[in-house]
């Protein structure tokens, strides 16, 4: 085991704790797991959070510092944003093909669609919302009887706490001015900024600001800063050496919660979330798929000189599985800054400035999901959601995406704003909660796979990625 590389360390980790926690569940032990087991994975993702902000700032700092450039910071700049917003683009286009063409959303009963539709359209009426496919049930008077029923049964349903809040922080977003994102991104204090990770936008704000005003004031003013910025982000990254050691412990403990938190003292609750949910995670899943092993691997394939399918997922895996645990790309951005800058040879100034703001804006996987669930939702209540309207969709996700904080389920408060775009009912979320906590964990994985991607892909066009070490991946 000691001889064993990091990643195939956390794959043991995160298969052990999927094990234990179903034979845990089914013997009762699901208790003794969350008060016992999955604090520790609690404490991986705050230390690995307690590392990724100041690690952000810092090597955002040093990587401008080293460039001495401001015109080479301009088009690193472009590239980076250029790039992440095709791969963002292609990750709500393959989405919308998938669930368009699968239309898992249809695979219920014709009753229970039937029933869904008119509670639609009461929704609607009672907000007037406008139904823009031309249909209308409670026109028809062979749906009357089970109108009345479903009017009833939607005055009896109790609004769900969590699914209220969510919308609540939705409707403070939407209500928001045109130029409010980018009033967000400028920090009135720092140090607030640096106390929440969902303000990741105002660290690489400042980190900006400050290494731009940096190599702008005479060297010899400059250089004792530098070499403080230097050592503190030769401190945090030693941090994330430390805490990796640990990292196959702490999945296990982490996978082992997530698992018994959703499962309780029955197993088979796990299989029968999936089995309610079954063809709309499996197009998601298909679509996650796509994304991480073939749309991404292509790319850099086609675009990296040397690069094979091998290396890369060799060199990303550990940023991947931790993805997969953490469900937060803040937290796996340590390990990914790791994995790209000493596995694929990125240099150090393309890795501190790519990867930080990938890990804020750059959400393919969060955005895919938002146009699956948006549409998996549109079929589940009969409603055709035009050409226009499904443009829409394109739009919305990918600027939803760039506000999407890289943390569990943020993605869910975006999606109501896009459920919203379109005319479409936001307390629908509910409906995907059950399985959301596990496709989270995916689509961050895509996310995380993404920005390597990139950041290879810029690092190679600015003449700064070293193959020297490539060899040792094959």
């Amino acid at each position: 085991m000691k001889n064993l590389a990091l990643h195939w360390k956390i794959i043991i980790g995160l298969i052990l704790g999927i094990i234990f926690a179903f034979v845990s569940s089914s013997l009762g032990w699901s208790k003794f797991v969350i008060d016992w087991i999955d604090p520790f994975g609690v404490i991986f993702i705050n230390l690995l959070k307690l590392i990724a902000v100041p690690l952000v700032l810092f090597s955002i700092i040093k990587g401008i510092s080293g460039l001495h450039d401001t015109a080479k910071l301009g088009r690193l700049a472009s590239k980076t944003l250029a790039f992440y917003l095709v791969t963002t683009i292609t990750s709500v286009t393959v989405g919308l093909l998938l669930v368009n063409t699968f239309s898992p959303g249809t695979a219920v009963d014709e009753s229970q669609l039937t029933d869904n539709r008119i509670a639609y359209e009461i929704w609607a009426q009672d907000n007037t919302i406008e139904i823009l496919d031309g249909k209308c049930y409670l026109c028809d008077d062979q749906y009357a009887s089970r109108i009345e029923v479903v009017r009833e049964l939607m005055q009896t349903e109790a609004p769900d706490a969590a699914l209220l809040s969510k919308m609540k922080s939705a409707k403070k977003t939407k209500e928001s001015g045109p130029l409010q994102p980018l009033v967000d991104m400028v920090p009135s204090n720092i140090f607030l900024s640096l106390n929440d990770n969902g303000l990741m936008l105002q660290v690489i704000f400042f980190a900006i600001f400050f290494g731009v005003t940096l190599i702008s004031i005479p060297r010899e003013y400059a250089q004792p800063v530098i070499g403080v910025v230097d050592g503190m982000n030769e401190v945090f990254l030693k941090m994330v050496d430390f805490v990796m050691q640990a990292a196959p412990f702490f999945v296990f403990a982490l996978l082992a919660g997530v698992i018994s938190k959703m499962a309780g003292d029955d197993p088979n609750a796990v299989i029968e979330i999936f089995k309610g949910l079954g063809w709309y995670s499996l197009v998601v899943l298909a679509g996650l798929g796509f994304m991480i092993f073939v749309f991404y691997p292509i790319l850099v394939q086609l675009s990296v000189k040397g690069m094979t399918y091998r290396r890369f997922f060799k060199a990303i895996s550990p940023a991947q599985f931790l993805a997969f645990s953490t469900s937060s790309s803040a937290a796996t951005l340590p390990v990914t800054m790791d994995c790209v800058r000493d596995n694929l040879g990125v240099s150090k100034e393309t890795t501190s400035f790519v990867l930080p703001i990938g890990a804020t804006v750059n959400m393919d996987g969060t955005s895919m999901y938002q146009a699956i669930a948006v549409v998996f939702l549109a079929q589940f209540h009969a409603v055709d959601l035009s050409i226009t309207q499904q443009l829409m969709i394109v739009l919305t996700a990918t600027l939803a995406s760039i506000g999407s904080a890289a943390v569990p389920s943020a993605g869910l408060i975006m999606l109501i704003i896009v459920l919203e775009s379109v005319g479409l009912n936001p307390a629908w979320v509910a409906i995907i909660f059950p399985v959301d906590r596990i496709l989270d964990m995916c689509r961050t994985t895509v996310n995380v796979t993404g920005d390597c991607s990139v950041a290879t892909i810029v690092a190679d066009s600015e003449g700064q990625l070293n193959r020297d070490g490539w060899s040792a991946l094959d």
